[in-house]
């Protein structure tokens, strides 16, 4: 039941299939001019955002904490996470940062590593750094988007590209884009494992809600980049900030695995516009409990993780909806104690 365990075994199927697997995942998070004990003195609101405004891709924004953009670079680096890119997104006070891809468990480890240490960072300048998926009702939400494509085991060709291809991609990679479509519905917790998560997976704001893929789009499931062979990749956009990066990237491949076993052929035709809006293949489940439910029951799950983990994993996930499910929430006082 191990997330890294569990990720080293789906990485050696995809070894003994004879692929290499370079995976990277990239993160967004809110920071807040506020120290701990402030957050819970305040019941974690009228929080302080370190910059305001929705500046996303700023040039300008980072400079109002200029030593903690630098520190992140820096620090970063001498723990071998190195950043291709990190600005700001949508939103006061939220960065994203795009971490170099790896093969696969180094991916997964750099990608655990980094969120700890961002925290740890932050305190040094008074900051507190939050990768909750969506932390304000009113804002975007944080994603933790998984790149992922498969080579030769000389790690020389990227079997995603096909020149010949009209798409540019290959008959694998068509295989593979198949198997996660058809196992995206009966393992989302692995993508959004909190009550929080689907607080995220509203159709808008760049989340996706629906069973869809496209080229370039960036409000599909699974949005392909097929430029050129360096570069072409499969982009799972469920997954948010909140996540587990072992089992994210361990439902990543052993999904697409899937389809490539299984020669799976994709039939579903690439979403051209708005997915949010395109419900031909279904919809993904809507709360944690739902998608809990799914995965339990389902023999794809099993299948692909092997039914001690799904058990434990699934348990985990019940149990966390049932510590939500006792609480009373502040909505509900103000929808109910006088009026009902």
């Amino acid at each position: 039941v191990c997330p890294r365990s569990l990720l080293k075994r789906i990485q050696k199927q995809c070894e003994e299939l004879g692929y290499f697997a370079l995976f990277s995942q990239e993160f967004e998070w809110y920071n807040f001019e506020n120290k701990p004990q402030e957050l819970e003195g305040a019941n974690y609101s009228n929080l302080k955002p370190i910059s305001p405004g929705m500046f996303g891709y700023s040039i300008l924004r980072p400079y109002l904490k200029n030593e903690y953009f630098n520190a992140l670079f820096d620090y970063l680096e001498k723990f071998d996470i190195r950043l291709e890119g990190l600005h700001t997104e949508t939103g006061p006070g939220v960065y994203e940062a795009a971490i170099r891809h790896d093969e696969i468990l180094k991916a997964a480890d750099k990608a655990i590593l980094f969120k700890t240490s961002v925290k740890e960072i932050a305190y040094r300048f008074g900051i507190i750094a939050s990768f909750m998926a969506k932390w304000n009702k009113d804002l975007p939400g944080c994603s933790g988007h998984v790149h992922q494509s498969l080579w030769d085991t000389e790690k020389k060709t990227n079997l995603f590209f096909d020149q010949k291809d009209d798409n540019k991609i290959s008959s694998l990679m068509k295989s593979y884009i198949a198997g996660q479509l058809k196992c995206l519905p009966f393992i989302v917790p692995m993508y959004a494992p909190t009550i929080n998560s689907y607080k995220r997976l509203n159709c808008g704001a760049w989340a996706p809600g629906t069973l869809t893929w496209g080229f370039d789009n960036r409000t599909a499931a699974l949005r392909i980049i097929n430029k050129d062979s360096s570069s072409a990749r499969v982009e799972m956009r469920v997954a948010g900030s909140d996540t587990n990066p072992y089992l994210a990237m361990a439902a990543c491949l052993a999904s697409g695995l899937y389809g490539i076993r299984k020669n799976l052929k994709l039939d579903v035709a690439a979403t051209k516009g708005n997915a949010y809006h395109d419900l031909k293949n279904g919809i993904l489940p809507t709360n944690l409990s739902e998608a809990t439910s799914q995965m339990k029951q389902s023999e794809i799950a099993n299948e692909l993780f092997g039914e001690a983990f799904v058990s434990h994993f699934t348990g985990t996930r019940e149990w966390e909806w049932r510590q939500f499910s006792k609480q009373v929430t502040d909505w509900e006082i103000k929808r109910y104690f006088e009026i009902i």
